[in-house]
């Protein structure tokens, strides 16, 4: 890391500015996963952070250094999500304006919690119908009203803070020699990534980004930042269509790898998690734990971190998490079945095509003209992947014209 970026990133007074404000997370080995990967597991709760992410780090961190006339004219910034809730956070407890702006399809849920951390400091506007829109509005407002923006992770104070993860871990665990982080927009990989370069270069730090937003890794691609046309949103807290100007200058120094993690295995991840050691996590913040399949080889007999990043997980999507599961593990099939023309045709696929634990999860037929007769969406879930080939060579024996939906994107989104 060259001198300049060294001068700018103050990790240790940016610990001593957030002692008061921010949790200090705690380091949980994890025996399960330490078991199962062959070496010692820790995650880091950021889950557990006062805002239920890390973010309140960056957001404090940057608003308290900002002048007393800036404080006195507010600050602006635009998020869905965690960003949104830390500026919330620190403008009540520096009992300064906040203008935050949200896409108008923000869960309610979020938009709440935004209000109840920003607790009558913030006002929130709705507008837009992507982040990008939302961004703009932002923009122009903070430049009419002249008040100061809030990025969310292209400024070296939120970097610094979010680089106090690293401290608490070193702290915790000083020869820890693997650490995963998420990757959205780079704040948290890049503040954290250096501080540990800093202390302990001999430290692997990996970076992790869901499949369907690896903005990181195309810029690292291309050799500069560069902007996605398009990205899977579901895993919302690391899917961003452009990285920093500055986090990526400072993960390319710092990160010795990337990893990209389908959104399947995130919502995986997220079951288990819940499932086996009762940690609620968004899916931002499944994207270390998710990432441990793809580095078995360098992980084994070492000490390793998984950042867990945040903990906003809105149980209205639990549906939507288990469905992804189950269709990435392989269990959840969905089928266009021509039932043919003879009696008994759905007894007979019910009886003999089914297999003894396979179970129809949905079942309706296609046009409404044809009830009884016309194609068929079915659903099928079956307790082990290993059973499809069987069910597919029953449907072919017994004449069943079937299409399968879960291989065909277009048709699935129309369908399912």
């Amino acid at each position: 890391m060259d001198s300049s970026t060294k001068t700018q990133l103050d990790f240790a007074s940016a610990y001593e500015r957030l002692k008061p404000i921010v949790r200090r997370t705690p380091l949980e080995f994890n025996q399960g996963l330490s078991d199962k990967y062959n070496c010692e597991v820790y995650l880091k709760r950021e889950d557990l952070q006062v805002v239920r992410s890390y973010k309140l780090r960056g957001a404090y961190n940057m608003i308290s250094q900002l002048s007393s006339e800036q404080l006195a004219k507010g600050v602006v910034c635009a998020s869905a999500g965690n960003h949104a809730q830390g500026v919330a956070f620190s403008c009540r407890r520096l009992n300064i304006k906040g203008v935050i702006f949200m896409p108008e399809i923000t869960p309610k849920q979020k938009v709440k919690q935004t209000e109840m951390f920003g607790n009558g400091n913030v006002e929130i506007v709705l507008t837009g119908d992507t982040f990008d829109d939302c961004l703009q509005e932002a923009l122009a407002y903070t430049e009419a009203n002249e008040m100061t923006f809030i990025p969310p992770f292209d400024d070296y104070r939120i970097m610094e803070g979010q680089g106090t993860v690293g401290i608490e871990i070193l702290e915790d665990l000083p020869d820890a020699e693997v650490v995963i982080m998420p990757v959205g927009g780079g704040g948290l990989a890049a503040g954290t990534g250096s501080y540990f370069k800093q202390q302990n270069p001999q430290v692997k730090l990996i970076g992790v980004e869901p499949e369907g937003a690896p903005s990181m890794i195309e810029a690292i691609r291309r050799g500069q930042p560069y902007t996605l046309s398009q990205i899977n949103r579901f895993v919302d807290g690391a899917a961003v269509k452009r990285v920093g100007h500055l986090t990526y200058q400072i993960c390319c120094e710092v990160l010795d790898n990337m990893l990209l993690v389908p959104e399947g295995k995130v919502c995986s991840t997220i079951l288990k998690l819940y499932n086996e050691d009762a940690i609620v996590v968004e899916p931002a913040g499944a994207l270390s734990v998710a990432a441990l399949d793809l580095c078995k080889g360098q992980i084994r007999g070492k000490k390793v971190v998984c950042v867990i990043s945040g903990g906003n997980n809105d149980i209205d999507r639990m549906g939507e998490i288990k469905e992804q599961s189950l269709l990435y593990e392989g269990l959840k099939h969905y089928f266009i079945v021509r039932f043919p023309q003879r009696p008994g045709a759905l007894k007979l696929f019910v009886n003999n095509v089914l297999g003894p634990h396979d179970d129809i999860t949905r079942f309706e037929f296609i046009k409404k003209t044809e009830r009884e007769r016309g194609p068929a969406l079915v659903g099928i879930e079956l307790k082990s992947a290993d059973d499809y080939p069987a069910l597919r060579q029953r449907m072919e024996a017994h004449r069943f014209d079937v299409i399968e939906v879960n291989r065909d994107q277009t048709l699935f989104e129309y369908l399912v």
